[in-house]
């Protein structure tokens, strides 16, 4: 009986409401592992995640059951009741509307998991709005600034 097999790796990234940095370092592994078990518990295998205080990145393995939009509405909508119920912020919480989604290949993971996991020193260097436009034109995406998330200014 034949089978389905598949190989396929998404990089997601999407960012507190305007972009404002709410993400604490005290509470933000308890975050990530929190997204980490709803990735889990549908069905998808988390590879890496990490973020900085204002966003997040995560990559997957994901099956080609999984509908990408529903999984990610499912962690925002999650994850943002947890954060709220933890009462981990003293201002109000929420992830932002949107999100980017990046596609890999096997021989790329050790390179995207470092880049994941070196998000804090990454952005000493280059701001979340650079870093997202420079995914999309690596990627070939285009876009209209007016579309894009909700910058405040930098």
């Amino acid at each position: 009986m034949a089978d389905t097999f598949s190989q396929i790796y998404i990089q997601v990234v999407f960012a507190v409401q305007s972009r404002k940095a709410l993400i604490q370092p005290h509470w933000e592994e308890e975050l990530n592992k929190y997204i980490t078990g709803i990735v889990q518990n549908k069905g998808q295998k988390m590879l890496a995640i990490n973020g900085s205080s204002n966003h997040i990145h995560f990559l997957i393995g994901m099956k080609p059951t999984c509908c990408l939009s529903d999984l990610v509405r499912e962690i925002k909508k999650s994850s943002d009741a947890f954060i709220k119920e933890k009462q981990f912020s003293k201002f109000q919480f929420r992830w932002q509307q949107g999100f980017g989604a990046f596609s890999y290949g096997q021989s790329q993971l050790s390179d995207v998991i470092r880049y994941i996991e070196n998000q804090k020193d990454h952005h000493r260097k280059k701001s979340f709005q650079e870093e997202y436009r420079a995914f999309l034109k690596a990627f070939d995406i285009e876009f209209k600034n007016e579309y894009l998330f909700e910058w405040l200014d930098d």
